[in-house]
């Protein structure tokens, strides 16, 4: 059982922290789909202020719902509609401080106000994306984009194992 005890309210510190937890959480396990689950659960218990924490798989060019913390949600995502399709169709991170003005944006939850996607690219694949949901406007700020970016990055081949196969078969 893993019991993390992440608290502090130094936000560089806490991704630090979440970073080193996510890294030791998928450290030898192959299976994406395991992996998406642990980290989606470290960053809905770690991260204050967050309505939805998971993930949406590139499958066959649209984004795939999987593994996520929060209310059910949208099961598929065209490339280039939403925050999380756009992102997709980017390949950029799409830090939103108010959805509801966001062109196109596709309400899963109506609650949530703020949203931070980053897309996860290994080998020059786009695997899926991070979404993190928040109530708050404003939610999310540079430190945020900069220690999911970080997380990412660190873990992106981990997530990478089942999705591969989908995105070249």
């Amino acid at each position: 059982m893993y019991n993390f005890k992440i608290a502090t309210d130094d936000k560089a510190e806490l991704y630090r922290q979440v970073t080193e937890a996510a890294d030791a959480l998928t450290r030898g396990e192959p299976d994406a789909i395991a992996n998406m689950a642990n980290v989606a659960a470290l960053l809905f218990e770690s991260l204050p202020g967050l309505n939805w924490a998971g993930f949406y798989r590139n499958v066959g060019g649209e984004l795939v719902l999987g593994p996520f913390q929060g209310r059910a949600a949208c099961i598929r995502i065209p490339f280039g509609k939403g925050v999380c399709g756009a992102a997709a169709a980017t390949r950029e991170v799409q830090c939103v401080a108010d959805v509801h003005a966001f062109p196109g944006h596709i309400a899963c939850d109506s609650a949530s106000a703020s949203e931070l996607v980053v897309p996860i690219v290994h080998d020059g694949a786009l695997i899926g994306v991070l979404d993190l949901d928040s109530p708050a406007k404003a939610r999310f700020d540079d430190a945020d984009v900069i220690g999911c970016v970080e997380l990412v990055r660190r873990i992106a081949a981990r997530l990478a194992s089942v999705e591969k196969a989908a995105i070249e078969g």
